[in-house]
């Protein structure tokens, strides 16, 4: 049996999800049993205290989310440590972290796409996962020829930080409009509206808001609802359980980190609109988004508005950065992701419920932009999923 001490909180979405892929694991391998410690003892008794109990519990391994942490002190313990990244990443043990800039590039090019050319983000320097998102997000506006505007708290455990409206207030009022503002989370995101309600500013008119974790209790608390960057979490913490198991049973000895990935955006009410001035491209937009399922083309775009091929295109790179085309192959592989993480239809239906015709196509085409083609992606982010569909 395998005994390991969770040295984390698990009230939010991200951390259940986490929870859950490493029970499942635990389930095919076990019997585990787990051990949770509230995140309070670790402030009463420090990294000291948190040992003793460790060796008293006889734990096996720990899974840990602390913000100092002593890796000294718990390396005394002889077993495997896997921390949840918070200030830094740790080189001498194993950690649970994620690709946090390209989660920042994603958000960046979700905005980008709808026509936004003035950029915001709200964060705090303190954590690694808050400050990639942050660079990752600046840096691919500042390759489209923007700057964003930014916001961070430099004390994450600051209560009056948390609750100051009348700063964030004052930074929003103060932000041109209307303005793409990416939150380091959803948490943070939420934080945003309600300030915006306080202050009478429009979500998404003037502020269109986009979090990370889709975490639905907070997305939904909102008004208007959040959308949020969806991430691996299930499939990190299955991988957490599979390394667990190979360092307690010696097939693996060295720590190597667990990189969660960011999916997709699931969209809500928070980001609803285009920031584009032209109502033609404005008309093709939501065209392309209410009828990506019925096989579009350029060409249908063209006969929705009164402009020739030709000066849509111009007018429409103008607007978005994009083609017409590039822009509905775009929305088309997101929706075909979404399906994918989120449903149990083989790959051709997804394709085609994504509006997709060909999937010998709609496979060459996954490949340019998510380097593998649908079945090793599926795999790779649905780890141990029944379903076992070939390319």
């Amino acid at each position: 049996m395998i005994r390991v001490l969770l040295l984390t909180d698990f009230s939010g979405g991200y951390n259940r999800r986490l929870l859950k892929g490493i029970i499942r694991y635990s389930r095919e391998t076990g019997p585990w049993t787990f051990q949770r410690m509230p995140l309070y003892y670790y402030m009463m008794y420090g990294e000291k205290g948190i040992a003793e109990f460790a060796k008293k519990w006889n734990a096996d391994a720990i899974v840990a989310q602390l913000r100092d942490l002593n890796i000294a002190q718990l390396h005394s313990l002889g077993i495997p440590i896997i921390v949840q990244n918070y200030g830094e990443r740790h080189p001498s043990v194993s950690n649970l972290t994620g690709n946090y800039y390209d989660t920042g590039v994603m958000a960046a090019k979700y905005f980008l796409s709808r026509g936004y050319r003035n950029f915001a983000f709200y964060g705090y320097k303190n954590t690694i996962w808050s400050r990639e998102r942050g660079l990752g997000f600046a840096d691919e506006i500042k390759r489209n020829g923007y700057t964003s505007k930014i916001l961070e708290n430099k004390n994450p455990d600051s209560r009056a930080w948390e609750y100051n409206h009348e700063r964030i207030g004052k930074w929003l009022l103060g932000l041109p409009k209307p303005v793409a503002l990416f939150a380091c989370d959803d948490f943070y995101a939420l934080q945003i509206s309600e300030t915006c309600n306080m202050y009478n500013i429009s979500v998404p008119d003037d502020i269109a808001i986009l979090g990370v974790d889709n975490d639905e209790l907070y997305c939904n608390l909102s008004n208007p609802p959040l959308s949020s960057i969806v991430l691996d979490e299930e499939n990190g913490g299955y991988r957490v359980g599979k390394l667990i198991h190979q360092l307690c049973t010696n097939k693996t000895t060295k720590p190597c980190n667990i990189v969660i990935e960011p999916l997709y955006i699931e969209s809500r009410l928070s980001s609803e609109k285009y920031a584009i001035s032209n109502k033609y491209i404005q008309k093709v937009l939501k065209y392309i988004s209410e009828h990506y399922k019925d096989h579009i083309s350029v060409s249908d775009l063209v006969k929705q508005i009164p402009l020739s091929r030709r000066v849509l295109e111009i007018k429409f790179k103008e607007a978005t950065g994009t083609s017409v085309y590039q822009c509905i192959q775009e929305y088309k592989i997101d929706k075909f992701v979404q399906l994918l993480m989120s449903t149990d239809l083989t790959l051709y239906e997804a394709a085609y419920q994504a509006g997709f015709e060909d999937y010998k196509n709609v496979s060459r085409i996954f490949r340019k932009y998510k380097s593998m083609s649908p079945a090793e992606y599926r795999k790779r982010h649905k780890e141990n999923n029944l379903l076992n569909h070939n390319d």
